[in-house]
């Protein structure tokens, strides 16, 4: 693991340099990474802070919490990617695949249909 992390402050020189073009669409990405990550954040932070008591007990709490948490995890996830991308085009291999948009897409659907059913509890 703490070789990995090693990684994520350096780009290894390994292999030949590609295309910058390349290199700076992998750096695009990851900064829309950053931004969605970003985004969880100040959402969780606006949910702690603006939302009123919710009729499920300490349920703001946990929206709040799970969104800073996503967020944190959206921010980690697209170093590591953007890392292992860099290190793929330089070695020539195939790129990284991921999973984790799927998984990011499902865990905000989940958070929306429970957001939509405590709006439902506290109008009926």
């Amino acid at each position: 693991m703490f070789g990995e992390l090693r990684h994520w402050f350096g780009t290894s020189q390994t292999g030949s340099t590609p295309d910058y073009r390349f290199s700076l669409a992998n750096e695009r990405t990851f900064l829309a990474w950053i931004r969605t990550g970003l985004a969880l954040i100040a959402g969780g932070l606006a949910s702690a802070q603006f939302l009123p008591p919710l009729p499920v007990a300490h349920l703001r709490e946990i929206i709040a919490i799970l969104l800073l948490v996503l967020g944190g995890l959206v921010a980690l996830r697209a170093v590591d990617h953007w890392v292992r991308t860099e290190r793929a085009m330089r070695l020539g291999t195939d790129l990284p695949r991921s999973r984790f948009p799927a998984v990011l897409a499902v865990a905000v659907a989940a958070g929306a249909v429970v957001l939509i059913v405590a709006v439902l509890i506290q109008v009926f």
